[in-house]
């Protein structure tokens, strides 16, 4: 009988004792009457050269296997992908229905924040539904400000709302950003800027380590670039049709590709700049749902995000539309 066959039925039977049956490695280095350190040497070996394969099947494996392709494929550091959140739901029902987002999203932000932070808070629903959820085990030492002006009169875009209630819950310092989210002209937004009180707020979001950002769509009925900018529906349908866009991050539109697109628009935002955004050391996405899936794709694609908190159905849905775009045709 061969040496290699001795060697490979000596390694088979001591996998099978310790994968199948459970013993210890003590238990197997005295049934077979070999040393402890011999047994862990077969069992490093048989591992290195591709003889086991350990498959994990916890309850929720089919979003973290989700979690783990999203982060293969768009090159984020981070994801959360929980249960599919209701679709088609009323109004009525979305504060509850973004409960499960927001919790997720507030554990995460809490998990990655240290004290000395800055960090620059966006708009939209899901943004909000982390700042009401989220509870902190101790005060944070950080301050908080808008990533870019507000818009009175609807809780889920008014960024100083969102600002003030995050900071309160973290125990932080809120700054607020006094002008509106979107000017006239491009003028307009140059002369708001340059306002002292304007300037000082921008200056210390220009200083942000984190961002907290909602991904919007451009549909001219439900997208809140609407109720940033008060835009007609044929400027919305402009944006869609003659520029592509798809999506919009801090008011920013982009392509499917994440180009960043629409220029005449997002040189009237009031906030930060785009490639002042881009240099937010630390961005996080939130954002779920069907609706959502096109707008996410292509933030992921313009590398706006470093991390994403987001639902199966909208992960499934980006992973989806890179496949159609990037699979090989035979």
């Amino acid at each position: 009988m061969s040496a290699t066959y001795e060697t490979a039925h000596l390694m088979n039977t001591i996998l099978t004792l310790y994968y199948l049956e459970e013993l210890t490695q003590a238990d197997i280095a005295a049934r077979l009457g070999l040393s402890v350190p011999k047994v862990n040497r077969i069992l490093q070996d048989a591992r290195r050269q591709g003889l086991v394969e350990i498959t994990i099947k916890t309850p929720f494996q089919h979003l973290f296997d989700l979690e783990g392709r999203l982060k293969s494929i768009f090159g984020l550091r981070d994801v959360i992908v929980i249960p599919p959140l209701i679709e088609g739901a009323s109004s009525a029902l979305y504060p509850a229905m973004f409960h499960t987002l927001g919790q997720a999203g507030a554990s995460f932000l809490l998990e990655h924040l240290r004290d000395g932070d800055i960090i620059a808070v966006g708009g939209g629903m899901a943004v909000n539904s982390v700042v009401e959820v989220i509870e902190s085990p101790r005060p944070f030492d950080v301050q908080v400000v808008p990533v870019l002006g507000a818009t009175q009169g609807r809780v889920t875009t008014d960024v100083n709302y969102l600002a003030s209630r995050l900071a309160e819950r973290l125990g932080g310092r809120v700054y607020q950003l006094h002008a509106p989210a979107f000017a006239d002209t491009r003028e307009q937004r140059d002369a708001i800027e340059n306002m002292g009180p304007v300037k000082e707020i921008l200056n210390i979001a220009r200083q942000a380590t984190v961002a907290v950002l909602g991904v919007g769509t451009v549909d001219y009925e439900t997208s809140r670039f609407v109720q940033f900018t008060a835009l007609s529906p044929d400027d919305m349908k402009r944006i869609a049709e003659d520029y592509h866009g798809v999506g919009e991050v801090s008011a920013y539109v982009y392509d499917v590709a994440g180009r960043p697109c629409a220029p005449e628009y997002a040189g009237r935002v009031v906030g930060l700049t785009l490639d002042e955004l881009m240099r937010v050391p630390y961005r996080i996405g939130v954002a779920a749902t069907a609706a959502k899936s096109l707008a996410i794709y292509g933030a992921l694609r313009g590398g706006f995000l470093h991390a994403l908190i987001t639902d199966e159905v909208a992960a499934r849905g980006a992973i989806e539309l890179f496949e159609r775009e990037f699979r090989p045709q035979w």
